[in-house]
Order: C-alpha cells, then sequence, then structure tokens
C-alpha cells in the first residue's frame, strides 16, 4: 500500500501525510520528540522548521546539555513530562517508589504498521481494513525507571484526522503511580488563535463560547464523573478570521465518557500548549510491574474551510469510524414518548389510546418512559429493580407491548441501570453495591445514588437485570439514562492506595456492560441519555448510535443547543422532539410549524399527549411525519452546513445537501418579531455551481452558483417563533 508515513534516512523525521493534511514530528537532541507542524498537507520537508536555539532566561537544559539555546521549557514537544525542565502544563506525572516524580523518557524506537491497533476496553476509531489507515509508534524510555511509554498516531488515507493514544508499560522492578496521562499534546509556535468551546448545563447544554487566548493557564475540563452538560470534551481552535466556511481551524475531541480535562496554557514566548486526556484531580494508577495502563483516544483535525470543513470531516468520522452495528445506516424510527405526556401517573389503560392516535398519525414507535418498573410512582423509588409494575400492567410489560406491536408500531423502553434508590429490593440485599464512603451516609441526588460500575459484580447483576428483559424479544429500543453525577467516589472493592482509579474503573465499567448487551443484542437500537445531553460524546457513540441532545424540549433554546451540538456531532447522532405548550420547560407557546421544523433537523420525535391534539394539530402532525419519511436519509445521513448562528442575533439557519450536491433541504427560523423587519440574505452552500435546481414548493428554477453567491431574500413574519422550510433538487 502507498505510504502514509515518511521517515527520513537518519529517522529523525516522520512525516504522517494523506496529500490533504501533514502531521510533522522530529526525533531532536537528546531524544526529545518535537512537534514540527500540524495542517495542509505539504509534498516534503527539508528541515526548515527545525526550532531555533535562544537562550532564554531562567529555561533550563538537559542533563549533558552545553547549549543553553535548547531547552525542554521552550521546544515545541509532542509530549511531555514532568520535572524534567519544561514548567509548562505537562502531558505526563508519575510518581515512583522511592518519593521522585520525574520522568525522563527519551526516544528509543518507533514502528510504523498498516491498519490500526486496537484500545482493548475502551471506545475508539476503527478501519474496516489496513489499507485503510497507518499507525505510527514511538517508543519513549526511562532508563532509571525502566518506565516505556508508547505514542500512538494513526492517519487514514482518505480522511482529514489524526487519532492519538498512549500507552504506559511499566518494565521496571517497583509500582509507579500514574497521575496523568494525557491522550493528546500539541504545541504551537503561535498562540494567535482563538479558542471556541462548549459550556452549558441541564436543559441549557453546548452553548458556544468564543475567546481570545490570555497567557496563562485555562482549563476546561469536568470533575462529575461523566462529559457533563457544563463542559464538552471537544474545543476549536481558530485564526480570528476564520468563518463557518472559510479560515484555518482545528478541531480536537475525546472518545471518553469520563473525567476529562482539556488544558489550554500560553506560555512565555507566545507558544500554546494543547493537553487532553483524563482529568488528573483525583485521578491515580497504580501501575505495577509489568502492567499496562492504556489512554482514551484522542482525534484531532485540520481544516483551511472554515468551521463548517472541520464539522464535515468530524461528522463524517463519527457516523462512519466511530458508530457501529446494523443501526449505522439505518433510518432511525419517528417516535412518540410518554414522559411529558403522563410523567408517573400512566397505567396500562391511559397508554393505550396515545399508542392509538400514534399509529393513526403515521408514528412508527411508542417508548415508554420512567415509571413502568418496581414501586415507582415518583423519583424516589425502586431504581435497580428491573422488574415490572404489576398494578400499571397487570398483563405484564409483554401483553403491552405485543399491543404496541399489533398497532404496526416499535416498542421502546427506558432504563436507568447505573443508579439504584435505597428503597429498593437490590439495596436491600446488596448496600455494598452503592458508591459510598466508609462510615459516611452518600449523597443523594434526585433521590438516587450510584452503582459501582468498577465492580464485576455489579456489572454482572445489571447485565443478568437487563438480559432477563431483552431476551422475552419484544423490546426494539432501550433509552439508556443517567441523571445524577458522580459522587462519594469509593469503591469496596480497592485498597486505599487505589480508591483514585475508581472514577476512570467506572468508565471502563460501563463501556465493559454496553459491549456486552450491544454485542448481544445487535437488532436493538440503544439510545444515550443523561438528564438530556450530559453524555452525549463519541466514547458513548460507539455503543450508542444516538443520544438525547437535551431535556429541554423548547424550539427556541433548541436552536442554539443543536447549533453547538452540530460543531463535532452529526445529526444521526442527536435526537428532537415536538413536545407540549406552553413548553414544561420555559412556559413559552411556539408554533407547531417551528417546533416541527426544530426537531425534523435530527433525529425526529414526539413528546406529548396525542389524545390531546385538536383534529387541525393531529392533521398537521401527520403532515410533519410524512414529510420527515421524505427527508430522513437526507437529515440523518447528508452533509451538515450552518449557515446563520443563533448565537449572533434573532435568526438561525442550516442546511442539508446530499453527498452528491443533487438535493438540498434548508431550514430557517426567526425568534422575535419587530415593528421595523429586517431583510435576511440566505445564501446557501455545498452545491454544484454548475447546475440548475428547482424549489420544490415553488417549481421555480435557478442555479446553483446562484444560490450559493447572490442567495435570496427571506423577509421576516410579524409574528414570534417562525420558520421555513426549503427544499430543492437538481435538474439533470
Amino acid at each position: 500500500m502507498e505510504k502514509l508515513i515518511l521517515v527520513n534516512q537518519e529517522q529523525t523525521y516522520f512525516h504522517l501525510t494523506n496529500g490533504r493534511i501533514s502531521y510533522l514530528l522530529e526525533i531532536e537532541d537528546y531524544g526529545l520528540v518535537a512537534q514540527v507542524y500540524f495542517g495542509q498537507a505539504i509534498r516534503e520537508y527539508h528541515g526548515q522548521r527545525k526550532y531555533p536555539r535562544i537562550d532564554r532566561g531562567f529555561s533550563g537544559n538537559l542533563p549533558g546539555c552545553l547549549e543553553r539555546g535548547y531547552s525542554p521549557d521552550t521546544l515545541p514537544r509532542d509530549y511531555s513530562f514532568s520535572g524534567d525542565g519544561d514548567y509548562r502544563t505537562p502531558a505526563f506525572i508519575g510518581y515512583h517508589a522511592d518519593g521522585s516524580r520525574l520522568t525522563h523518557l527519551t526516544f528509543s524506537k518507533y514502528d510504523i504498521m498498516n491498519g490500526k491497533p486496537k484500545l482493548v476496553g475502551l471506545p475508539q476509531a476503527y478501519v474496516l481494513d489496513e489499507t485503510e489507515a497507518q499507525t505510527l509508534i514511538l517508543t519513549l524510555e526511562d532508563s532509571v525507571s525502566q518506565l516505556v511509554v508508547q505514542l500512538f498516531y494513526t492517519i487514514y488515507r482518505d480522511r482529514d484526522v489524526v487519532t492519538r493514544s498512549v500507552k504506559v508499560l511499566n518494565h521496571g522492578q517497583s509500582a509507579i503511580e500514574l497521575h496523568k496521562v494525557a491522550s493528546l499534546q500539541l504545541d504551537l509556535p503561535s498562540a494567535d488563535y482563538e479558542l471556541l468551546s462548549f459550556h452549558g448545563a441541564h436543559v441549557n447544554e453546548r452553548q458556544l463560547q468564543c475567546e481570545s487566548i490570555a497567557y496563562g493557564c485555562k482549563r476546561l475540563a469536568s470533575r462529575r464523573g461523566t462529559t457533563s452538560h457544563h463542559m464538552t470534551n471537544s474545543i476549536m481552535l481558530a485564526t480570528p478570521q476564520t468563518t463557518e466556511n472559510q479560515g484555518e481551524v482545528y478541531g480536537f475531541n475525546l472518545v471518553y465518557s469520563g473525567n476529562f480535562a482539556i488544558d489550554i496554557e500560553r506560555g512565555q514566548v507566545n507558544q500554546l500548549r494543547i493537553t487532553i486526556g483524563i482529568n488528573d484531580e483525583n485521578f491515580n494508577w497504580l501501575l505495577s510491574p509489568s502492567e499496562t495502563f492504556q489512554s482514551p483516544e484522542a482525534v484531532m483535525t485540520f481544516s483551511n474551510q472554515g468551521l463548517n470543513g472541520m464539522s464535515r470531516t468530524f461528522h463524517q468520522f463519527i457516523r462512519e469510524r466511530i458508530v457501529r452495528g446494523v443501526h449505522q445506516y439505518r433510518e432511525r424510527p419517528i417516535l412518540v414518548n410518554n414522559w411529558e405526556a403522563t410523567y408517573f401517573d400512566f397505567t396500562e389503560s391511559i397508554l393505550r389510546p396515545i399508542v392509538d392516535e400514534a399509529a393513526a398519525l403515521g408514528i412508527e414507535m411508542f417508548v415508554l418512559d420512567d415509571g413502568w418498573f418496581g414501586q415507582r410512582d415518583d423519583d424516589t423509588t425502586s431504581l435497580g429493580d428491573w422488574q415490572v409494575n404489576a398494578r400499571k400492567f397487570p398483563n405484564g410489560l409483554k401483553a403491552f407491548a405485543d399491543y404496541v406491536h399489533e398497532k404496526g408500531l416499535q416498542f421502546g423502553l427506558w432504563v436507568e441501570p447505573e443508579m439504584i434508590s435505597f428503597a429498593s429490593k437490590l439495596y436491600q440485599t446488596h448496600p455494598d453495591y452503592v458508591l459510598a464512603l466508609p462510615n459516611r451516609e452518600p449523597s443523594p441526588s434526585r433521590s438516587q445514588y450510584v452503582l459501582d460500575l468498577s465492580r464485576d459484580e455489579v456489572q454482572e447483576n445489571v447485565y443478568q437485570q437487563l438480559k432477563s428483559l431483552l431476551d422475552e424479544g419484544f423490546i426494539d429500543y432501550l433509552k439508556w439514562d443517567m441523571n445524577r453525577h458522580l459522587s462519594d467516589v469509593f469503591s469496596y472493592a480497592l485498597p486505599k492506595e487505589r480508591q483514585g482509579e475508581v472514577a476512570h474503573r467506572y468508565t471502563l465499567g460501563l463501556y465493559a456492560l454496553l459491549e456486552r448487551l450491544t454485542t448481544e443484542y445487535p437488532n436493538i437500537l440503544f439510545e444515550g441519555c443523561s438528564g438530556g445531553g450530559g453524555r452525549l460524546d463519541t466514547g458513548l457513540a460507539y455503543y450508542m448510535p444516538q443520544s438525547w441532545t437535551s431535556d429541554n424540549t423548547d424550539a427556541v433554546d433548541r436552536l442554539k443547543i443543536q447549533y453547538g451540538t452540530s460543531y463535532i456531532y452529526p445529526p444521526a447522532t442527536f435526537t428532537s422532539h415536538v413536545s407540549a405548550v406552553p413548553n414544561h420547560q420555559t412556559g413559552r407557546t411556539t408554533s407547531l410549524e417551528m417546533r416541527g421544523n426544530v426537531a425534523m433537523s435530527s433525529v425526529f420525535g414526539y413528546e406529548l399527549d396525542l389524545t390531546t391534539l385538536t383534529e387541525s394539530e393531529k392533521l398537521s402532525v401527520k403532515q410533519q411525519v410524512a414529510t420527515y419519511k421524505t427527508i430522513r436519509r437526507l437529515v440523518q445521513f447528508g452533509d451538515f452546513i450552518r449557515l446563520a448562528s443563533p448565537f449572533d442575533g434573532n435568526t438561525c439557519a442550516w442546511e442539508f445537501v446530499t453527498p452528491d450536491r443533487s438535493e438540498c433541504l434548508v431550514f430557517t427560523f426567526q425568534v422575535l418579531s419587530s415593528a421595523q423587519p429586517t431583510i435576511s440574505l440566505i445564501k446557501l452552500a455545498g452545491l454544484d455551481p454548475k447546475r440548475e435546481y428547482q424549489n420544490l414548493a415553488t417549481n421555480e428554477i435557478v442555479g446553483g452558483d446562484e444560490l450559493m453567491s447572490l442567495g435570496f431574500y427571506q423577509v421576516s413574519r410579524q409574528e414570534d417563533f417562525v420558520s421555513w422550510r426549503y427544499h430543492f433538487k437538481a435538474i439533470d
């Protein structure tokens, strides 16, 4: 196969390139691995980016090095270690048996393999065959402690991404405490970029934040045990001139669902260092002799076609090389979920009319949410007891599912397997299964507690309970929720010196459980959820092809939530529902048209009591369902392009284009009306400038070049919360 990784004769330069992007590394003096370049592809490299030797005051030198201009403190490095004279944020921190904290690792050897090695026990990007990618493995060794660190770099032939991960091997005679093992470090020679990241909260996820990078250190992180609603484990670095469709931008994402940290440091001479990985706060891992530790994988991309170009790379990569299984390219069903319709207050007789209406309206799945199990009439009881509530379903859950199936709908079920209630049979039998500190009562959240999934026996208990449900064969979809974060992080199964491993072991336990279930039940569609979008990440997407975007179903708020989500995640991986008005989270009343268009912009469904709709509303819902079925494949698997940001003003617009550019769907939104209305100019993107396109609503034919360069006017309507939908097809 054609080489994707080039090595110079002296074996000091490594050039990863696929003709689209290039990643350059250098083995510098004294065995340090230097970062040379990451960006648009170059054909060759002749050494002109060897870092200049400049004597910087108070930037020390390496043992035996008499060249004052060569310092680990200023060299752009590809992976750094604490204690060796580099005073910037390190990628690796280890404590040795003698109490020392210096780890001096230098280059030992390199290997190149076709394809991509598998990471045991972790989600990861994959290849379909070994010709699709090549992987560079740099081995670094500490001659004193006999610690070995392997740096993995995979470049794909046809994708603008490099994946990174790190494996630590203890070849010494004593245990070593790992306190930080970042998955990725990138040192850039200049810090003249803007940082784009995503903050948020429950019902307010992935709010875009853009800021200049000041001198010093900035940390974006979660210590909640999950990626969380509050901060997302992805960032972007863009030049100040970058827009959605032009300019240079770097994108970073961690394929992990637990505590993470992203450190951004602007250093003394305007350099920029990025490190991404497991959050080192309250983390340690005791690595005994002959043991290994594997970091999660990080994905990095470069685009010179703006933020939409970066997003297109991430979308295709996540859809095609993170998501797996039979549902990867299968169109996702239109569902109705009963949560906002009934909450806990339901019986089978109350639910059946909703099922009847769903069938009449063309909806394809009914999802039974929280309250179907144990004695669950509120959120204080029964988590951990995954047996049917006989009062609500006197004939059993299967009998109700059979009714749903007889109506021509699929049947879905909500579960929250990682949680436990004190008022449960499971807690009465196994109180030690809870994450809790010795001699202390654990802290509740939503009146529930967390099961210790770091323990094999707890995983097995959850697995056996779910297996007994799934083996009955009536479940087509499983919504996996998590409605609180981790606290009291202590495991009775581990000694005191290993308690810093619990949070990471919890995440590994979750992955082990999901791998087992999704492998054994491949035809079930799994949807992730954590009080909405609290764990919407690439780690979970490896097991579950879609996740609930937010518990906030308000159409106006969803504009920003879904827009922010789209920077990294393709619409096929997140879900949106039409709910009742006034909205249950905001009290706002929006039009059914706008609610429908917002929800139809990803994986589509409803979350309301269909039996309370007027005849006119039912007709509108029936039309929405029919429309979505015609555009579903385009929305879920087309190229998504952002046109106008709700973070910038009163309007929002986005677009879906088929890969062959033969079809285009555009949604535009206006939040508030004005006495002096503005006129928006809508310019499309991603079309073929040489083709003619027909507006399916007006039959007007116009050139792709006109739609992209001239655009068309859209006059705002004199009402709040309105939307428009445009559908174009190429005329061949």
